[in-house]
């Protein structure tokens, strides 16, 4: 199985790598995000080491489970050969009804198919206001004419 598109990335084909994984995650649908990954990828998320498409499966399931509402951006940092560098953000409530936004930064390393073998994730989250939220389109895919991070001072 391929996923397009391939590596070595340009300006262009980076944006559209990270544009895909924005609409993947955004889908929230824990079997179709793990099949942007190689079945033995491997995964640091903030203290959390995985290894294989099932651990990040079952990952994605706990995760929005208890992030609701959840609505992410991600934006290209950097690229060069099978590695992107993208910053994010992302908004989400508790099930208390507190939001909370998280930022943060990956590193992905793929392989020649275009599957996703590595990504090392740092991020960091704190409580916002409802009337603070920025990612207010309704759930799913993030809108063509939603602004991006930097469009949101961000």
């Amino acid at each position: 199985m391929t996923r397009p598109p391939l590596p070595p990335f340009d300006a262009t084909t980076a944006a559209q790598k990270a544009r895909a994984a924005e609409d993947g995650w955004n889908s929230r649908d824990p079997a179709r995000v793990a099949l942007a990954y190689s079945p033995d990828t491997r995964w640091r998320n903030r203290a959390e080491f995985l290894r294989g498409r099932a651990e990040v499966e079952a990952f994605l399931a706990r995760k929005w489970a208890r992030e609701l509402d959840y609505r992410l951006v991600k934006e290209v940092w950097a690229f060069e050969g099978p590695r992107i560098a993208v910053r994010f953000a992302y908004e989400y409530r508790d099930d208390g009804g507190f939001w909370f936004r998280a930022h943060g930064n990956e590193n992905w390393d793929f392989d020649e198919d275009g599957l996703m073998a590595e990504r090392h994730a740092s991020i960091n989250e704190h409580p916002i206001a409802e009337a603070d939220r920025l990612m207010r389109w309704p759930l799913g895919r993030r809108p063509d004419d939603h602004p991006g991070l930097s469009a949101l001072g961000l």
